[in-house]
């Protein structure tokens, strides 16, 4: 039993890389580490721990278990965004995430790559300001919060119709 695990959890810490050209021509890329990767702290930890980011998250921690798998969209090797998602029984769920200066490109870049890697059915907490873009890849609001929407996408594989 414990190999298995192991083999799971070493699986799971492969790298899978997307490289996005933007308008300007430069490549963004972006790539999912498991929650508790070592790496993952080294490119986050000064930018989870900014109070200027800590306030856009509106003063929320950043949470990371062995269950999240995190998105990371680099451009020239600087972390512009994050969005990491839970992995509960059948579905994935997306919280507290970053995106520099609420740059839309890195927005759908991160929302794309997330939604191309799963079938599972996929529920976001998004911040007010990008509800608009949430709502552009199928997703629908469900619970409105003062400060966030809770969406989920329609019409993905292993949900309800």
């Amino acid at each position: 039993m414990h190999r298995k695990e192991s083999f799971l959890l070493y699986s799971i810490q492969t790298i899978t890389d997307i490289n996005i050209r933007n308008e300007l021509d430069c490549i963004m890329k972006i790539i999912s580490l498991q929650g508790t990767d070592d790496r993952l702290y080294e490119l986050v930890a000064r930018l989870v721990m900014n109070p200027d980011i800590l306030r856009q998250n509106n003063n929320y921690p950043f949470k990371t278990t062995p269950q999240h798998i995190w998105y990371i969209c680099l451009d020239d090797g600087a972390v512009v965004g994050f969005m990491p998602a839970k992995a509960s029984g059948s579905s994935l769920y997306i919280d507290n995430y970053y995106i520099a200066d609420d740059d839309p490109e890195i927005l759908d870049s991160l929302i794309n790559h997330i939604l191309a890697s799963t079938d599972k059915p996929v529920t976001a907490l998004s911040h007010k300001r990008h509800v608009a873009a949430f709502r552009k890849h199928g997703f629908i609001s469900c619970t409105v919060f003062a400060q966030y929407n809770k969406m989920q996408i329609a019409g993905r594989k292993g949900e309800p119709q």
